[in-house]
């Protein structure tokens, strides 16, 4: 789904009402839409108060076409319309859409809302996706008001909550602590970050008759936030005549005599995401351990160094085993040792296979990335991000999005950056002049445990290898997955007691929540 700043959605407005389709017309199905939202999550809505505080400018005339649908119908058991500018202010389709509901015949009243109307239902409709900066005059005092004198009552933002911006994950001010926020056509920038998209809600998108050509298909959009449609495709039923052979065979490079866990990790992960045979190759120490976690792994052993790392010699031994292979998965657990350094750039330029990078090995690429000529998937965590690019971690977390995608393009890698809202970035093409970036909209507070990123490292290499042809929607198939299994995870075991590899007993149903999409 195509994510839009607020200059991007009101060019799509304008090209969509140069197409034949008027504004009203276009506010007219909005108000349609959310109507049919309220009705179903607030039921039964007759029973309620309630109270539709307006703007002046679209998302005030989207709230005024609201309360005539709902007086029309005769939807609330009292209902209470307000516009906190005065009516010489309104223009365009907002003035006709206040005309039209004084003559249905709705009270409306001009000021603040009443603070003694007894509402169990707010409808905000202040401000919209236009705001620069802090709200401020009756816009702010409305929206102080809504919070403070109707503190129980429950709460519906048209579009965005008023007083948040729709470009940036941050509040410049104060706004409206909304429990549902409904948007129009697309998702705004500010709706799909953190930590601003939890101020939105309970995220609803909804049509309101913009072209597809327009939006969703325009190839000038580089935004997209991860949807099942998007990536449903790739776990169609298989063929009856399936055979491992047809699914991939993915070989990790991971772990060490201190942390073969790492390895034995991301190696089930790639078996768990479907890949049709997965070998662990590890410093030869680390192989006893390794077997027994799974025996569903096939080992290979690696010469090593004294503390136990995998040494340089191993290059020769693992550009034979990738003989074959369809996919080098490559990191977890290797730690920092000079002669692994050495072995992960040499392994970076020579390997003609995709290869996810993940931890030590993106410390050791670290401050001096050679080019490769094959597909190269990154997986930092903020702290690897930072070190990558030479910068503190909070300057990584005030950017993600501009970091990440500034770095995929000018090292030509995909990168995905994990945390809350992992950003998961593809560089231009010569095929597709325009990077793609994702937003991953799954994931759970419990997964801040050690080990759920070999989990991923060996989700993506699980689903490459079945997919070398769509690397992109692997990659974000894999996060999506990889966040809704902690999801569920989560709902069994709580935040602080779930464990890495308690996400991949939820795989199953991660998938199946995909399938339920086709």
């Amino acid at each position: 789904m195509k994510i839009l700043t607020a200059a991007e959605m009101r060019s799509v407005d304008r090209r969509t009402i140069e197409a034949g389709i008027p504004g009203l017309i276009l506010m007219e199905n909005a108000a349609s839409r959310t109507v049919d939202v309220m009705i179903d999550r607030f039921a039964p809505l007759r029973d309620r108060s309630i109270l539709i505080v307006c703007g002046k400018g679209n998302n005030g005339g989207d709230g005024l076409a609201i309360a005539r649908q709902l007086f029309i119908r005769r939807l609330f058991r009292d209902i209470s319309v307000v516009h906190v500018f005065p009516a010489s202010a309104f223009e365009g389709d907002a003035k006709e859409n206040l005309q039209m509901l004084l003559a249905a015949g709705c009270p409306v009243r001009e000021g603040l809302p009443d603070a003694s109307f007894p509402a169990t239902l707010i409808v905000d409709a202040i401000l919209g996706t236009g705001l620069d900066g802090a709200a401020r005059g009756p816009a702010l005092d409305a929206i102080r008001l809504i919070d403070s004198a109707f503190p129980l009552a429950r709460k519906l933002a048209v579009d965005i909550p008023s007083g948040l911006p729709s470009d940036a994950p941050v509040a410049y001010g104060e706004f409206v602590h909304a429990e549902c926020t409904v948007t129009f056509a697309a998702p705004k920038l500010s709706q799909c970050l953190s930590p601003s998209y939890e101020w939105m809600g309970d995220l609803v998108v909804v049509p309101i008759g913009t072209p597809d050509s327009l939006c969703e298909s325009a190839d000038e959009f580089r935004l997209r936030l991860t949807t099942p449609a998007d990536i449903a495709p790739l776990f169609r039923p298989r063929p009856r005549d399936s055979n491992k052979g047809k699914y991939g065979h993915v070989l990790v490079v991971a772990g060490s005599a201190t942390k073969p866990g790492a390895a034995a990790m991301a190696g089930l992960a790639a078996y768990r995401a479907g890949a049709g045979l997965v070998t662990v190759a590890s410093a030869k120490s680390a192989i006893s351990s390794i077997s027994a976690y799974a025996p569903e792994l096939m080992t290979e052993p690696l010469p090593e160094t004294e503390d136990g790392a995998i040494g340089k010699q191993a290059l020769g031994v693992i550009l034979q085993l990738l003989e074959k292979k369809t996919v080098l998965a490559i990191g977890p657990g290797i730690t920092t040792a000079s002669e692994t350094r050495e072995l992960v750039h040499r392994l970076y330029t020579d390997v003609k296979l995709p290869m996810v990078v993940d931890a030590d090995a993106l410390n050791a690429l670290a401050g001096h990335l050679p080019v490769a000529a094959k597909p190269r998937i990154f997986t930092p965590h903020p702290g690897e991000m930072a070190r990558l690019l030479g910068v503190t971690i909070p300057d990584v977390q005030k950017d993600r999005l501009g970091l990440a995608g500034s770095f995929s393009t000018q090292n030509r890698v995909a990168l995905l950056l994990k945390g809350d809202r992992t950003v998961i970035c593809f560089p231009s093409t010569e095929s597709d002049k325009h990077p793609h970036v994702w937003i991953n909209p799954t994931g759970s507070p419990a997964m801040a445990t050690g080990g759920t990123g070999d989990i991923l490292t060996g989700t993506i290499a699980g689903l490459i290898a079945q997919h070398p042809d769509d690397l992109e929607r692997s990659t974000v198939a894999a996060a999506w997955i990889h966040g809704r299994a902690g999801e569920w995870a989560a709902r069994k075991y709580g935040e602080q007691s779930m464990l890495a590899t308690d996400l991949l007993k939820f795989y199953p149903d991660a998938m199946n929540d995909l399938r339920a999409a086709l």
